[in-house]
């Protein structure tokens, strides 16, 4: 077949979205498939097999006063995409998505009368265009890896003034999300419970979805025989100042426990540590916790090698990469219940709470330094990511899936 994926922030070092693009397209090349890849910047490193094709983001939501003008060509802000992108900056809004998706038609309307695709499939943008791709005669289809009403919901959480609520609700494009979704062939979830909540969320209908979960790239993932691992060192991977993300709650859970650990918090540069600095100081837990910033992928698996345990606090997950790298590491995972962490964790951890800083202080101690439950565990995980979470099964059930789609067009 002949596909196109759409991706509108394509580098993996740009969050789980790039990631996904990188494997589902290379592997879809390596079963026989021509594949094209749309993308926004972070542009990807090279994909082995793909033609890449990159649209610009003028970024106009960060820009300030007269910074919106190109020195090179002061008049492309009267480009109509780049007129919308700049009025709804300056609305509050967050334009980038559906900016890239009419950049994205533009294109794809030229492409596709050259390279006939068969199908097309964004990963998560769900921006207006894609209503628009329609009209070309081909499935349009999208993975949506968490409805984005799960990330208001958690910033409302924390926000404490009307204004902040009001400027939240502006930025998230939910209406959009919700209104495209519903409008296309397919949708492809990652978890049952993301299934469910794009079900209750944006009214997609249950037998107009498919789950296909992640894989998890074993080649690099795997447990290291050079690599000893250090008594009570416990791993944490992702953004510290991510409400979503639960750090705060394995913060408090050190100041709670009877056990005595360290904490490595491999936080990919984060640009700030302002919530988190001031939380370790008011716990009195700074010495128990340290930060790797910004780490080669080689130098994260060796963490995971050295670690006993692997926390995964989230809020909410989708799916949950780092909960699967670890178990792939066999590194034991304590996780808490909040979206697909226990589908992904499964008999391979400890399932606690969201939101529980004494649930997670007791699973930690309990744990921690436990020889005979750790082994177990990690054996566990390294069997279920080879079961459940490889890319060459996920895609495969993926390229069934399209085929069926073209088949019934």
């Amino acid at each position: 077949m002949r596909i196109c994926l759409l991706c509108y922030r394509g580098n993996p070092y740009s969050g789980g979205q790039g990631i996904y693009l990188k494997y589902i397209a290379e592997e879809l090349v390596r079963q026989g498939h021509t594949v094209h890849a749309i993308v926004g910047p972070p542009y990807p490193l090279e994909m082995r097999g793909v033609t890449v094709h990159r649209i610009d983001n003028r970024q106009y939501y960060v820009m300030r006063g007269a910074e919106f003008v190109n020195p090179a060509d002061p008049f492309d802000i009267f480009n109509p995409v780049n007129l919308y992108e700049y009025a709804h900056s300056r609305l509050g809004a967050f334009p980038e998505i559906s900016s890239f998706s009419y950049r994205a038609y533009l294109l794809l309307r030229r492409l596709h009368r050259r390279f006939r695709y068969d199908i097309i499939h964004d990963n998560q943008s769900l921006g207006y265009g894609l209503l628009l791709m329609k009209t070309l005669g081909v499935p349009v289809i999208a993975t949506i890896h968490h409805p984005l009403t799960i990330d208001l919901e958690n910033v409302l959480e924390r926000v404490d003034t009307f204004k902040r609520k009001v400027k939240s609700v502006m930025f998230y494009p939910t209406m959009m999300q919700g209104i495209v979704s519903r409008r296309l062939d397919h949708v492809i979830t990652v978890s049952e419970d993301s299934k469910r909540r794009v079900h209750s969320d944006f009214g997609v209908p249950l037998e107009r979805q498919t789950v296909v979960y992640n894989g998890i790239d074993r080649s690099i993932f795997r447990p290291l025989r050079d690599v000893k691992r250090k008594p009570r060192k416990v791993i944490f991977v992702g953004n510290v100042e991510d409400g979503k993300k639960g750090f705060a709650y394995l913060l408090k859970a050190l100041s709670m426990m009877k056990e005595t650990v360290r904490v490595t918090a491999v936080d990919g540069g984060s640009p700030h540590h302002r919530i988190t600095e001031h939380l370790m100081k008011t716990l009195r837990i700074r010495s128990s916790v340290e930060f790797t910033g910004k780490i080669s992928v080689e130098q994260l698996v060796r963490h995971y090698g050295e670690s006993e345990i692997a926390v995964v606090p989230s809020v909410h997950e989708g799916f949950g990469f780092p909960a699967g790298e670890a178990m792939a590491c066999g590194v034991p995972v304590i996780s808490s219940d909040g979206g697909a962490l226990p589908e992904v964790v499964g008999d391979a951890g400890v399932v606690v709470p969201a939101r529980d800083e004494r649930a997670l202080a007791a699973a930690l101690d309990g744990l921690a330094g436990n020889r005979k439950a750790l082994a177990r565990m990690g054996d566990a995980g390294i069997e279920r990511v080879r079961e459940l979470f490889d890319w060459e099964k996920s895609v495969g059930r993926m390229a069934d899936l399209y085929e069926s789609l073209v088949l019934r067009s």
